[in-house]
């Protein structure tokens, strides 16, 4: 048996490590580039673009860098720019060595391992996409701050006692919004503020006219006053994300056409954009994403703005749901698995399809058919999780593939998932030399 020690390959010989900071960032090269391969650079462009040229003159074509908070956006962007092959790689992954810690010796550990392959940059969409996902979580901020607003407008009713969230379900609706402004233009009849209501409140019109009727207090006015206005700045700021978003989307239409008429009927969700998204999915990607059970407009959105209409940088669709955090996971030691438990993510997008997932309790279809099977034999969480794991790779099918969703029906799964457990139990019978009898021909 030979002893000899295995020997590491250079698969990026002409690799770099950036230790990323918020006031400057360590850089290190191969040690045979430069008299002095490690380098101090501040965070200033001008400092950047200097960065960027000596990394150029030491004839370094790979960089790979930590996601340290923000601060890696600017010289990612930069040293894009000039043709470098970036690698953005999670914290987690490059866990220095024990002893000691020290910038200089972060930056110089990420070039080892970068050379010798063991690093994999994250997913990251490329070019207008990137500027698009940028948009769209900018516009989850406005929607943010605007719910707490209709808190503020809720505290400021109940102090002065007016009712209105037991008549309607809804005080930034139609009737509530219309109600409200109607009080702080000074109206305080019941019966004249009843009237305003729409055909859809279920409440009667004598206790409509009861709920708005309450103290008045001065102050309690004017804090119900502040809401409403700051809620009317946010919805500007909304309407402004949604016109950008619209330009953005029409610009990165790559197919032709108008999906078929939508598969649910129903108004749109209540904070998707004022615009007709769908048809701009559909020309984006190409498929209706919106024909899956439990996946509407906004959860749509939410998907492809996150991971772009491309997804030939995933292997396979086994890949796709890895990357979203949706298998279980692989936790084994001495031949015993210790864990199957998926790993806790951030992911936005997965966060969506588990949202559409849990949608598909009352579904009647084969999706939510084989959601409530799965609540049926584990907890709620984690058949919310598996549906999402379903719907990720139905998704991943649609967009590579270009083929259209059909769903086969609740009746169809259920007769499918029948026979497939009687040919178990047949299997089953037949190891213990019995033999399976239909009921009918047993009667």
């Amino acid at each position: 048996m030979s002893n000899r020690k295995p020997v590491f390959e250079l698969a990026h010989p002409n690799a770099a490590g950036i230790d990323i900071g918020a006031s400057s960032h360590f850089v290190a090269v191969p040690p045979d580039r430069d008299d002095q391969p490690m380098r101090e650079f501040p965070s200033f462009t001008e400092d950047l673009g200097r960065l960027a040229d000596w990394l150029s003159e030491c004839g370094v074509d790979t960089v790979a860098m930590e996601s340290t908070g923000v601060y890696w956006i600017p010289l990612f962007e930069l040293l894009e720019s000039h043709g470098f092959t970036v690698y953005l790689v999670n914290a987690r992954h490059v866990k220095n060595v024990s002893g000691r810690k020290s910038d200089v010796l972060d930056c110089q550990w990420l070039q080892q391992l970068m050379s010798f392959g063991l690093l994999s940059g994250a997913f990251r969409p490329k070019g207008d996409f990137c500027a698009l996902r940028c948009v769209a979580r900018q516009r989850a901020m406005p929607l943010t701050y605007q719910s707490r607003h209709v808190q503020h407008m809720q505290k400021a009713l109940t102090q002065m006692n007016l009712q209105l969230g037991q008549v309607i379900s809804d005080v930034v609706g139609e009737t509530g919004q219309k109600i409200i402004r109607a009080i702080l233009a000074g109206e305080r009849d019941g019966q004249a503020l009843a009237q305003l209501e729409n055909n859809h409140i279920r409440a009667s019109e004598a206790d409509i006219a009861k709920a708005p009727q309450g103290s008045w207090r001065e102050e309690h006015l004017f804090a119900l006053k502040q809401a409403v206005a700051l809620y009317d700045a946010y919805a500007g700021q909304l309407a402004e994300c949604d016109r950008q978003l619209e330009k953005m989307l029409a610009a990165l239409a790559a197919h032709e056409g108008q999906p078929k008429p939508a598969k649910r009927k129903g108004g749109k969700g209540k904070n998707a954009p004022a615009f007709d998204m769908r048809t701009y999915l559909f020309q984006l990607c190409g498929v209706d994403l919106t024909r899956i059970d439990g996946i509407d407009v906004t959860t749509a959105f939410k998907v492809l703005t996150e991971v772009g209409a491309d997804l030939s940088r995933f292997k396979d669709a086994k890949h796709f749901a890895s990357w979203l955090g949706l298998c279980p996971g692989t936790k084994i030691s001495g031949g015993k698995v210790i864990s199957a438990a998926t790993k806790p993510t951030a992911n936005r997008a997965a966060q969506a399809l588990k949202l559409a997932a849990a949608n598909l309790r009352s579904s009647q279809s084969a999706l939510g058919a084989y959601y409530r099977r799965l609540c049926a034999r584990m907890d709620k969480p984690r058949a919310v999780t598996a549906c999402a794991h379903k719907l990720a790779r139905l998704i991943y099918t649609m967009v590579t593939k270009g083929e259209e969703y059909v769903d086969q029906g609740q009746d169809q799964y259920e007769e499918r998932h029948r026979e497939r457990v009687v040919k178990l139990l047949a299997k089953k019978a037949e190891q213990l030399g019995l033999q399976l009898v239909p009921a009918a021909e047993n009667a």
